[in-house]
């Protein structure tokens, strides 16, 4: 399934600015895939690679920032998924990013002897 298209202006909250050098306001894209049934959301930082991390989740009304555990699944080649607990839509390793895959065709294409097997390079 395609990446959700939905994005946000997130502006720090007052409580981190101080904390932060030079917060700016900056756009965030939605990291669910497309046509989930909660709110959008998208990886801030990771707590601490196991508990989970600050996620951004934002609708129509609402932008918030709020610690998720990550979800517990796992798919045939060990790999975790990305996404918080819970989450409305499929897996991370579900979920194309479809401006990604638009680029790594053209790579393909210009430089086939970096896909050996069709895939991206690396995979």
């Amino acid at each position: 399934m395609d990446q959700c298209t939905a994005f946000v202006l997130l502006s720090p909250p007052r409580h981190l600015t101080a904390l932060l050098a030079d917060p700016e306001p900056a756009y965030v894209l939605c990291e669910l895939g497309e046509g989930h049934a909660a709110d959008h959301g998208t990886l801030l930082w990771d707590l601490d690679g196991e508990s989970g991390g600050v996620w951004a989740r934002w609708n129509e009304r609402r932008t918030r920032l709020a610690p998720f555990a990550w979800c517990p699944e796992v798919d045939d080649e060990g790999d975790a998924c990305e996404l918080f607990a819970e989450h409305s839509s499929g897996h991370s390793w579900d979920v194309v990013d479809p401006t990604r895959a638009a680029l790594w065709e053209l790579a393909r294409r210009g430089h086939p002897h970096l896909f050996p097997e069709g895939g991206a390079p690396g995979a």
